[in-house]
């Protein structure tokens, strides 16, 4: 009798624990699925986003907006030797959405995704836009709509120019041809996949770093001729989408005007919820952030 209930006791036992198990292995594939497909959080640490998201913000991306991101080959943990599909999401990117994505330029000289860098800005012009910055505000040819934060565009408009610290004035190109600074820029046509945008001696300086990342080939201007891996080219075919992204903080944040513009595969997903917020300094709750949504 002793021995049939010490079989009972450990069939018990043993059920308890592959159910255990089982709840748990659920929960680890349900916790990676919707951090895949669906949700990711990240902390803010800099104020380029005042004043929608502040320092020690943990903010919430939706990743089904543009779509989640599922990357083959092992080379995606160290950046290197991996491919990207985006699967379908909910919708596009729109003008106005804050964005997280994954910085573009770990080398100044070379666009190129970096799977441990992600800034959080807002898009202000999305492919087939044509977008300048008149006096510091932010437009897009044809629409109407106020793009990213006019409280400091206002203050970028009415700062003189020796007033702005150094390196923070002029800005992408970079070009002595353009002489573009971040109160007056443009226009710069924003390609879409499957636009064909023509390439010469002069526009070639806003896409020499799209075409050479889509292709892997070099492109270089040589007696005023524009060569893609030694072969001449008039025009060229975007396959990407790209997309112009600005901190609503303008006086100080590291963005498009600085470093062009960002391609859709960068893209991690669409901010929308401050879930909880601390202190940077003392690390204090700052609960009235909590649940905050983003605008």
């Amino acid at each position: 009798m002793k021995h049939q209930n010490k079989i009972k006791t450990l069939k018990f036992l043993a059920k308890h624990i592959l159910r255990c198990f089982l709840y748990l292995l659920f929960a680890v594939i349900f916790g990676i699925s919707l951090r895949v497909f669906l949700l990711v959080s990240c902390k803010v640490p800099t104020p380029s986003m005042t004043p929608a998201i502040l320092p020690g913000d943990y903010i919430l991306v939706n990743k089904m907006i543009p779509g989640p991101r599922i990357f083959t080959g092992w080379g995606f943990l160290n950046g290197t030797d991996f491919e990207m599909k985006r699967l379908k999401g909910y919708r596009k990117v729109k003008r106005n959405d804050v964005l997280v994505f994954n910085f573009p330029y770990s080398d100044w000289n070379k666009l190129q995704i970096d799977l441990n860098v992600f800034y959080a800005k807002r898009c202000v012009a999305i492919p087939g836009d044509t977008l300048y910055i008149d006096s510091g505000i932010y437009r897009v040819k044809g629409v109407d709509e106020t793009l990213g934060c006019l409280d400091f565009q206002l203050r970028v408009s009415n700062t003189p120019a020796e007033n702005f610290p150094p390196g923070v004035y002029r800005c992408f190109p970079f070009h002595d041809a353009f002489g573009w600074n971040i109160r007056d820029f443009g226009p710069l046509y924003v390609p879409g996949a499957g636009d064909a945008v023509t390439v010469d001696s002069l526009n070639v300086y806003l896409y020499k770093n799209l075409i050479e990342y889509e292709t892997g080939y070099p492109v270089t201007v040589r007696d005023g001729q524009v060569f893609r891996n030694g072969h001449p080219i008039r025009e060229y075919v975007f396959r990407k989408n790209y997309y112009f992204m600005a901190g609503d903080y303008a006086p100080d944040s590291r963005d498009s005007r600085y470093w062009g513009l960002l391609p859709e595969d960068h893209i991690v997903g669409k901010a929308f919820v401050i879930w909880r917020s601390s202190d940077m300094q003392t690390g204090k709750w700052k609960w009235k952030r909590f649940f905050t949504p983003i605008q």
